[in-house]
C-alpha cells in the first residue's frame, strides 16, 4: 500500500475511514461525511466498487484520500489518528458473492477483524455494516432486531449470510471483550444512483430490462414481498447511528417498512419507465427469503429515524441514472 498523505491539517476535524468506499452505499456516505466537514480515507480492492463512483469526492475535495488495498491483508496507515471506523467493504448481490464466495467470507471474517483491532488501537467509533441477509428466509415478519434468523449454514448464499452473522457476532465480542464502541446495522434493500448495471438485484435487473424494452424477470410466482429504502435514508440512519447517544452495542434495523411484491414492484418499474408490463418468469433461486420487510421500531426510538424519500420519487432518479448508463 503506498505511504498515506498526511490530510491532518485541519487539527479539528474529524476522521473517518470507510471501507468498501468504492461501492454503491460506500460511495454515498463518503459524500455525505465529507459534506459533514469530515477528513475521509476510502480504502476499496474494488472487486466489485467503481473509481467511478468516487468521482465527486476525488475531484472536489482535498480532505478525501483514496487508497486501492485488501483489508483482509496487512496494510499500515501512519500517522494517521481514525476517529470513526465504518466497515461496509463486502460484495452484497447474490451475483456478486456467488462470483467471489471465498473473497466474500474473507472480507466478512478476517477483514472484519483487522479494522475492530484498528478502531482499538485508535479508540474509534466502529460501525458494522450488516445485512437483513442475517434473517435468512424469515419465520418472524416483520423482522425485528431480536429474531434470531433462519439461515441454511451450507446453501449457496451462506458464504454472505453467515460471513455477516460471523461479523456480527466477532463485533459484539470487541464490544464486550474490549469495551469497544461498535453499532451492527442490518441493511434492507438499498437503491438509487450508482449501483451496477449487471448487480443483479431486482432493482437495477427491472430497470435496466425496462429501459431496453425486454420482459421483466420475475423469480418463482413474483409474490415473494421486498422492502425498499433510497440510498439517502440508508446513509442518514447510518450517520445517526455512529453520532447519537446511545446505539454502543446495538443492534439497529435501517430499511424501509413499505412492503411490496416482486410482481407490484415489477408494474411500478415500468409505469416510471413508460412501457408496457411483459413479465417472464424463472425459478427461484434457492433460498430465496419469502419475506422481507423490516421492523424499524428501535431505529424510531433511538434515532428518531425513518424513511423520509418515497419510493416513486427515489425510483425516478435512480432511473435516469440508469438512463444515463445505458446511453453512454
Amino acid at each position: 500500500m503506498p505511504e498515506v498523505e498526511q490530510i491532518s491539517s485541519q487539527i479539528n476535524a474529524p476522521v473517518s475511514l470507510v471501507t468498501g468506499a468504492g461501492g454503491f452505499l460506500g460511495s454515498h456516505l463518503v459524500d455525505r461525511l465529507l459534506l459533514e466537514g469530515h477528513q475521509v480515507i476510502g480504502l476499496d480492492n474494488l472487486c466489485t466498487g467503481s473509481l467511478e463512483n468516487l468521482d465527486n469526492a476525488m475531484s472536489s475535495n482535498k480532505k478525501f484520500k483514496y487508497f486501492q488495498t485488501d483489508i483482509t491483508a496487512a496494510f499500515i496507515l501512519p500517522d494517521l489518528k481514525c476517529d470513526f471506523i465504518w466497515h461496509l467493504a463486502s460484495p452484497a448481490s447474490p451475483v456478486d458473492y456467488r462470483r467471489l464466495s471465498i473473497e466474500t467470507m474473507l472480507v466478512n471474517s478476517i477483514g472484519t477483524k483487522n479494522m475492530l483491532d484498528m478502531a482499538v488501537e485508535h479508540n474509534a467509533k466502529f460501525l458494522l455494516a450488516s445485512t437483513s441477509e442475517a434473517y435468512g428466509d424469515p419465520q418472524v415478519h416483520p423482522q425485528p432486531e431480536t429474531y434470531w434468523g433462519n439461515v441454511n449454514p451450507l446453501g449457496e448464499r451462506a458464504c454472505y449470510d453467515e460471513s455477516k452473522r460471523f461479523a456480527e457476532a466477532l463485533t459484539c465480542e470487541y464490544h464486550r471483550c474490549y469495551c469497544l464502541d461498535t453499532r451492527i446495522i442490518r441493511i434492507f434493500n438499498t437503491y438509487g444512483p450508482r449501483m451496477q448495471i449487471n448487480d443483479g438485484r431486482v432493482v437495477p435487473n427491472f430497470i435496466c430490462q425496462a429501459l431496453r424494452g425486454e420482459p421483466l424477470t420475475v423469480y418463482g410466482d413474483g409474490a415473494q414481498t421486498r422492502s425498499f429504502v433510497y440510498v439517502a435514508d440508508e446513509v442518514e440512519g447510518l450517520l445517526r447511528a455512529m453520532f447519537y447517544e446511545n446505539t454502543s452495542g446495538e443492534v439497529i434495523n435501517i430499511g424501509n417498512p413499505d412492503e411490496y411484491t416482486i410482481l407490484e414492484f415489477a408494474g411500478i418499474i415500468a409505469r416510471l419507465c413508460k412501457v408496457e408490463l411483459n413479465v417472464v418468469y424463472k425459478p427461484l433461486p434457492p433460498d430465496d427469503p419469502a419475506k422481507r420487510c423490516p421492523d424499524i421500531s428501535k431505529a424510531r426510538v433511538l434515532l428518531g429515524w425513518e424513511p423520509a424519500i418515497s419510493l416513486e420519487l427515489g425510483l425516478a432518479a435512480t432511473i435516469d441514472s440508469f438512463v444515463h448508463k445505458l446511453t453512454r
